[in-house]
């Protein structure tokens, strides 16, 4: 296993001569294949300017996005939504699913655009939707499926594609308890059983204890590191409290 996304020297300024904000402040950090990272932060921490700079959806005023061979920062506007298209994938708290399209042609969206072929699809489909446990709602829309399992579609949805990353922003925020839990033990199934790598940004404790590893931002810095290693999920949540308890702000153990 190598590197898949490596972070150097990131730094973004919003506002204008007379008045300028850094939301990120000389950030470096790298993300190991099949590593399953959480960022955490307050409000103002810069964890969605991060995840938006890595997400080319922001572009960074300084520093390097290098993911796998390719730096993002040099990538021409033309040239990023092919490199998007193909190496990453998104699940995002409101699930971003279309009402008209049924869960296997939400699923199958991407491939769709890609030009592959129907046959291809429909296996890929299958396939992702069985290690997933939603082969069973293909046929039926968003909203006649319950919030865990439209997620468990986003999470299908940025997998079929076999992304380099996956990118997941408070995934867990509009969700209740019992449904967090089943979207979070799906993200450990992607995640060991998948090999998939996931970055995902988070405020709730409970959330980021499913991660194996955890940054910390505060006022655009990294503030602190945990490494969950062979701890119960327990003890590293009881970690995590701590380190948040120093940060202050509004991340929460809700759920």
């Amino acid at each position: 296993m190598g590197t898949i996304l490596r972070i150097e020297g990131l730094e973004k300024y919003y506002g204008s001569k007379t008045y300028v904000t850094k939301a990120l402040d000389n950030i470096s950090f790298s993300v190991e294949e099949g590593e399953f990272l959480g960022i955490m932060g307050a409000s103002g921490s810069g964890k969605t300017t991060l995840l938006n700079c890595i997400s080319t959806i922001d572009t960074a005023t300084a520093g390097h996005i290098c993911l796998k061979d390719a730096d993002i920062t040099t990538l021409k506007e033309k040239d990023l939504a092919e490199f998007r298209q193909k190496n990453l994938g998104f699940v995002f708290q409101d699930f971003n699913l279309l009402d008209t399209l049924t869960i296997e042609e939400n699923i199958a969206l991407a491939p769709v655009i890609q030009g592959t072929s129907p046959k291809k699809i429909a296996g890929q489909v299958m396939d992702v939707a069985k290690k997933l446990g939603i082969q069973d709602i293909l046929p039926k829309f968003p909203y006649e499926v319950s919030g865990g399992q439209r997620q468990r579609c986003a999470c299908a949805r940025a997998l079929i594609a076999q992304p380099s990353l996956i990118l997941a922003d408070e995934p867990t925020g509009a969700l209740d308890s019992r449904s967090a839990g089943m979207l979070l033990d799906c993200f450990t199934q992607m995640n060991r059983e998948m090999n998939a790598t996931i970055l995902m940004v988070t405020h709730d404790i409970f959330s980021a204890s499913y991660c194996s590893r955890i940054l910390f931002l505060r006022d655009g810095k990294i503030f602190n590191e945990l490494v969950k290693g062979n701890k119960p999920r327990r003890r590293f949540f009881n970690e995590i409290m701590d380190v948040v308890t120093l940060l202050g702000g509004d991340v929460s153990d809700a759920k």
